[in-house]
C-alpha cells in the first residue's frame, strides 16, 4: 500500500459520483478539499463518520472545505446511502478503485483474526494547489469533524 503523504501532489482522477456525474480533482482547483475513504456504505462506522461530517458541514465550509466521500460501492448503493442520510456532499462510486489506488488506501486488513484486502479508513486534507496538507490515519468516526478542524 503506497499511501499519499503530507506534501505529495494528488494526481488528477475522474470517477462518477452517486448520480453518475463525473467528478475530477481538477473540479476543486483553488479550493481546500476533504477526501474521506470509508470501507462500505451504510455500515455503522461509515454512517457515523459521514453523519458527523454532515452535522458539521457548515463549519467545515466556513473553513473553506469541500468534501468528497469515497468507497468502492456502486452508484446505486452510494445513492441509497446519500439519500437516506441527506449528505450534502458527493459520494464517489469508485468500483474500479481509481481514486482508492491514487491515494493508496487499498491493502491488507485484519479483523477478528482474518486477513483480507480492503479500504483503509483514512482522510486526506488537500490544499488549494492539490497538495496533501494532512493525513488522518486514525479516524474517530463519531468526532471526525473535530479532528479535521484541529488541523485547520
Amino acid at each position: 500500500m503506497n499511501t499519499l503523504k503530507q506534501g505529495d501532489k494528488v494526481p488528477n482522477f475522474s470517477v462518477n459520483d452517486q448520480d453518475g456525474n463525473k467528478i475530477q480533482l481538477s473540479d476543486y482547483e483553488g479550493k481546500k478539499l476533504i477526501v474521506f475513504f470509508y470501507p462500505k456504505a451504510s455500515t455503522p462506522g461509515c454512517t457515523a463518520e459521514a453523519c458527523n461530517l454532515t452535522d458539521n458541514y457548515e463549519t467545515l465550509q466556513k473553513q473553506g472545505y469541500e468534501i468528497l466521500g469515497v468507497s468502492a460501492d456502486s452508484e446505486k448503493r452510494q445513492t441509497n446511502f446519500r439519500n437516506k442520510y441527506k449528505f450534502p456532499f458527493p459520494l464517489l462510486a469508485d468500483e474500479d478503485k481509481e481514486v482508492i489506488n491514487v491515494f493508496g488506501v487499498w491493502g491488507l486488513k485484519k479483523f477478528m483474526g482474518r486477513e483480507y484486502d480492503g479500504i483503509h479508513r483514512k482522510t486526506f486534507l488537500v490544499n488549494e494547489n492539490g497538495i496533501v496538507s494532512h493525513v488522518i490515519d486514525k479516524v474517530k468516526t463519531k468526532d471526525h469533524a473535530a479532528q479535521i478542524l484541529e488541523l485547520s
